[in-house]
């Protein structure tokens, strides 16, 4: 281990370029290629951090920190660099639009900016395994803001599951980072919330969001003592959130209730519009409603749908004004085969964040 010998009130504003610091050596080697931990003796606020992110989730905490930046006599932050992903899609990452918009210097994932300038890094729905050799770089390791329960939900989609599995009850952990595996790391802090009834993921992400942005500069404000009290994952309750493709996005008419396709389209709704086959076209849906029993029809269950998207998208009225009241006009009480939505079957080998970007193209229309 390394102590630093530089001034701490020396060290620049958030956004500021690096700065020269000593350091003398002590007991402790760090990995292959990785720079020693410096961790300053009586330590505390502000702190030099290096974020690690990529989506809306993460921009709410990046948002959080660099208020934390401005100067005061309670700053949390001295220093603050973003580390993101290369942009796979058309338009830019939320993160990297965001560190632009404050002004914030950006690195492009491998690369990690300057060693042995951070004090503690901070990522929050980055998607990368962290090497020991970078969390070693960090004198109070790398922070992770995860929005569930551990650990129940690890994975990169643990939102999109609690609303999938109707959970009642979800939260946010901080927890430390560990390399080899996700989301397996010590609770420094934990919150449980309630899941609002008929919440889709997307609002249940801004709301843990913020919830989890608060969390984190509560442990900022006394680190050290933060990190003394973490405690192990217990080894009950494991669940796991894997990432959702495009094929979720297909009804199956005849296995799923319902309830069940609300539920998946409060689910990921968001991400991918749900998809199905009429009259041999791919058609998505969008804008469900739930429906109680219809006169006539005892014992089926009813979805609602309010908009389609066929070539173009459109209201649920000129949907069946345009394709389907010929049919019904003629025999208004049989529900004609050639009407039905069929389940669509898509093959998983095929779903390519292309495909992704052509869905964000129909929805806009």
């Amino acid at each position: 281990v390394f102590q630093t010998l530089s001034d701490p009130e020396a060290r620049p504003r958030p956004g500021a370029g690096p700065v020269a610091s000593s350091a003398r050596a002590g007991a402790g080697a760090a990995g292959p290629g990785a720079a020693a931990c410096v961790r300053r003796e009586g330590a505390g606020p502000p702190w030099r951090v290096l974020f690690f992110g990529t989506d809306r989730f993460a921009v709410t905490t990046l948002r959080a920190l660099q208020a934390a930046g401005e100067p005061s006599e309670d700053s949390l932050v001295s220093r603050l660099e973003v580390v993101t992903l290369p942009s796979r899609l058309p338009g830019d990452l939320p993160v990297r639009s965001c560190a632009r918009e404050l002004q914030l210097p950006v690195h492009e994932w491998p690369h990690t900016g300057p060693v042995g300038h951070f004090d503690v890094g901070v990522v929050a729905s980055f998607g990368r395994l962290l090497s020991e050799d970078i969390i070693l770089q960090f004198p109070y390791g790398v922070l992770n803001v995860h929005p569930s329960c551990l650990p129940r939900w690890r994975g990169p989609a643990p939102i999109v599951h609690t609303v999938l599995h109707g959970d009642k009850v979800t939260g946010v952990t901080i927890m430390e980072i560990r390399p080899k595996r996700f989301d397996v790391g010590p609770i420094i802090k934990q919150e449980e919330v309630a899941v609002p009834p008929r919440c889709t993921a997307q609002e249940l992400e801004g709301m843990l969001a913020k919830i989890g942005a608060n969390m984190l500069l509560a442990v900022l404000k006394n680190l050290p003592e933060s990190l003394k009290n973490k405690k192990e994952q217990p080894k009950e309750g494991v669940t796991f959130a894997p990432k959702v493709s495009i094929v979720k996005s297909c009804i199956k008419w005849e296995e799923q209730t319902a309830a069940q396709i609300i539920q998946l389209h409060r689910a990921i709704g968001s991400m991918f519009p749900l998809q199905t086959l009429w009259k041999g076209t791919t058609i998505k849906l969008l804008d469900f409603v739930e429906v109680d029993n219809i006169p006539g029809f005892t014992g089926i269950c009813w979805v609602g749908i309010k908009t389609v998207v066929l070539k173009k998208k459109l209201t649920a009225i000129d949907f069946y004004n345009g394709y389907m009241h010929s049919w019904f006009q003629q025999n208004p009480r049989t529900v004609h085969q050639e009407c039905r939505f069929q389940t669509l079957r898509l093959s998983t080998a095929k779903k390519t964040l292309k495909e992704r970007g052509i869905l964000a193209q129909d929805i806009k229309q």
